[in-house]
């Protein structure tokens, strides 16, 4: 009989060791994906930090994400989406909690590029696949899905610069010390740099990505400044809120363009008596579900080709906004 006892208790120790071996996360870490009857490995839990739900971008971000979940695992699969509000302190400690929860795929829309980076590390040391969107962190993530946004303030500004014909006054309203906002505005900046006669009289004021802060920055530039030309608002809500400030003050004499195609911005597209000449459009539910789809393609061994997935913008005008589709 003791031998007996001594032969099964190797034969759990060698059982313990092989279902240590099989549980690990594909992308290297020590995770804790549940398994199905068969064996394969199952999406059960997706955690969703985005920068301010209270952006019309982001609530549909939020509705892509779970929608793209609930498709590939049913009703079985646990999405929680919170907002960050672009404060790093609250980001973290969201990080923290999708960590504890044994959280599957973090879907991280970071409010800080540099800042989060800690984070980060430890939600893939735990086993979690992290995929940024929107904007780019520098941290080792296993993808990034983002609006190429490069091409977004390159393709504004070039309208910017055609419309005024290489000559006068812009500003630019910025937004977060985030990568995708950073390259929106290189992008503006290499459009604008091809026409000397081009000024750019502001171009590092944050107008927090919100209307509030648009209409905030936009005031305090048309008191510094008497004759403003165009107007590049890194988005939509900014641009929106820059369009306020001078309605309050009636100065009329500069266009703005921006980037989203935000509903709020394609409808003061088609006015007549807006500011509002034009936005690149994302795609931000598109963003989101490539996100998920991605991250489950990891979960099941299967890395994308590139890490790094770009979505194209298109111009929105007014000569094309009646037949432009919104998100």
């Amino acid at each position: 009989m003791k031998k007996i006892a001594i032969v099964l208790s190797l034969l759990g120790i060698i059982s313990g060791s092989l279902t240590g071996c099989t549980n690990g996360s594909p992308n290297g870490n020590t995770g804790t994906q549940s398994k199905n009857v068969n064996g394969d490995v199952k999406l059960r839990s997706v955690g969703v930090t985005l920068g301010d739900l209270s952006n019309p971008f982001f609530v549909v971000m939020a509705k892509g994400a779970e929608q793209e979940a609930k498709k590939i695992g049913g009703d079985d699969v646990r999405v929680t989406v919170v907002s960050s509000g672009y404060d790093l302190n609250q980001q973290f400690n969201q990080m923290e909690n999708f960590i504890a929860a044994n959280t599957d795929l973090i879907v991280l829309n970071a409010g800080d590029s540099k800042g989060i980076r800690p984070a980060v590390d430890q939600a893939r040391k735990s086993g979690a696949i992290v995929i940024a969107v929107d904007t780019a962190v520098e941290a080792e993530v296993d993808a990034t899905v983002t609006t190429n946004n490069l091409q977004a303030g390159e393709v504004a500004c070039q309208y910017m610069a055609d419309r005024l014909k290489g000559k006068g006054n812009v500003v630019i309203v910025n937004g977060p010390p985030v990568t995708s906002v950073i390259q929106r505005v290189q992008g503006c900046e290499k459009a604008l740099s091809k026409y000397p006669d081009l000024k750019i009289l502001s171009k590092n004021q944050n107008a927090e990505g919100s209307r509030d802060g648009g209409l905030r920055v936009m005031s305090d530039l048309l008191t510094t400044y008497p004759k403003i030309d165009a107007v590049f608002a890194i988005n939509d809500p900014s641009g929106v809120g820059a369009d306020l400030a001078a309605r309050q003050v009636r100065r009329k004499e500069f266009f703005i363009v921006g980037v989203d195609g935000a509903p709020e911005a394609i409808k003061a597209i088609a006015s007549n008596d807006s500011r509002y000449a034009a936005t690149a459009t994302q795609n931000p539910r598109e963003m989101t579900q490539k996100a998920v789809q991605v991250g489950n393609d990891i979960l099941h061994g299967k890395k994308p080709k590139s890490p790094n997935i770009l979505i194209p913008v298109n111009l929105i005008t007014r000569e094309n906004v009646s037949t432009a589709k919104g998100w």
